[in-house]
């Protein structure tokens, strides 16, 4: 009976512990991409990483109870990769990940029973919230922006903390939207210049290994191995660096006549797009009459309407990246990797600068790789090795073509 009783204390020590460090970590990537998502976006996500220090105090409770030392929450610190990929990955993806977790979390967590009756009903509790925040998340991905984190009943506000469900046969303000929102596909979203860099640097070693390990085979690696790569590092860093301003520039261009377009629908539907931003209002939990009070105040200046309707529907006015910035991170980036592979021809020549380059392509390969998986979310070895791999068959296919039409 004893040992029973340990090893129910033991088990539930550890799951207490684990959802422990759990709540610190996932509140600490909240408010990391909260930082980078619009305002009302953002007030969601730290109301989710309060909700997760909440959870933390009560799980310090529990261990206290049972005398299980708690621990210093800063020894606690989020991996260097994982803040790295808060900051640089695509904010969907941040959050297409955090929801997985969130599941993956309640899974291995919360459902199993503990023997401990307490610690399973604490848990049990922390799990309906857990699930509140995938859901939370999963609005916040639609573009809905409306769920919030449940709170325990103790810090429970009066009211409803989400807008009522519709009446039967009269639809939604969710599903209104969507019909006024229907006709307005123009809006576009746009990436970040470091994602831009990392997959230059891809491009620009993946296509001038080719080339570098496509001429060796065919001269046996000669003085020409050098002319090509060199040439080939030049072209692939200007073409990077044109395509990146010309897009950066194409989406600025689009972003302007997103504002335009929003002016137009103004004045063309004053009343559609009062409604409109009255439903963005009542989805935030305001009810009708108030939103709509609020959105016909606002409407009186066509400047504020506009500027409201431009952080509701694209998360903002006419800001966007600097396409010369972009030019230069896509372009130096992508010589930087291009010429990786040419740098031992210029020391020396023959099958010792072959093997040389390989090698050295190769673990470059492996760190771009790596560098990848920051923006893709993969983990970094995974990425790295994959990378690795596309480098072993580009460079075998392109020198057995060299071997294949020697010059």
């Amino acid at each position: 009976m004893a040992e029973a009783t340990q090893s129910t204390t033991e088990e539930a020590r550890r799951r207490l512990l684990s959802a422990w460090r759990g709540e610190i970590i996932a509140g600490g990537v909240y408010e990391l991409i909260a930082r980078r998502m619009p305002q009302r976006e953002a007030e969601i996500l730290r109301r989710m990483a309060a909700a997760e220090g909440d959870h933390r105090q009560r799980l310090e409770r529990r261990m206290a109870e049972l005398g299980i030392p708690v621990p210093d929450p800063a020894s606690v610190r989020l991996p260097l990769w994982l803040r790295l990929q808060a900051r640089i990955a695509p904010v969907d993806r941040l959050l297409a990940a955090r929801e997985a977790a969130e599941e993956e979390e309640v899974d291995d967590l919360y459902k199993r029973p503990t023997g401990d009756a307490e610690t399973d009903r604490l848990l049990r509790d922390i799990r309906h919230e857990e699930r509140s925040h995938s859901l939370a998340v999963q609005e916040i991905r639609s573009g809905a922006g409306i769920a919030e984190p449940s709170r325990p009943p103790s810090s429970q506000p009066p009211g409803p903390a989400l807008p009522a469900p519709p009446s039967a046969g009269i639809p939604g303000p969710q599903a209104r939207l969507d019909r006024i929102l229907g006709r307005e596909r123009w809006h576009r979203t746009g990436g970040g210049w470091i994602s831009g860099a990392i997959y230059g640097a891809n491009d620009g070693l993946a296509a001038v290994f080719g080339i570098v390990a496509g001429v060796s085979g065919a001269t046996g690696g000669s003085s020409f191995v050098l002319t090509a790569g060199a040439a080939g590092a030049v072209a692939s860093a200007l073409s990077m660096a044109t395509g990146a301003f010309l897009a950066e520039r194409s989406e600025a261009e689009v972003a302007a006549a997103n504002i335009e377009r929003e002016r137009q629908e103004i004045a063309e539907h004053p009343e559609e797009e009062r409604e409109e931003l009255s439903l963005f209002y009542q989805l935030k939990g305001i009810d009708q009459a108030t939103a709509d009070e609020m959105a016909a105040q606002v409407a009186r200046q066509p400047d504020a309407m506009l500027r409201a309707l431009a952080v509701e529907e694209f998360g903002g006015t006419a800001e966007h990246g600097n396409p010369a910035q972009a030019a230069i991170a896509a372009g130096v980036s992508t010589g930087l990797g291009a010429i990786v592979p040419v740098i031992p021809f210029v020391f020396t020549t023959g099958t010792l600068a072959i093997v040389v380059a390989a090698a050295i392509s190769l673990v470059a390969h492996f760190l771009v790789g790596a560098a990848k998986s920051l923006v893709t979310l993969r983990t970094w070895w995974a990425a790295g090795l994959e990378m690795t791999l596309a480098g072993v068959l580009v460079g075998g296919a392109t020198y057995a073509v060299g071997l294949a039409l020697p010059t």
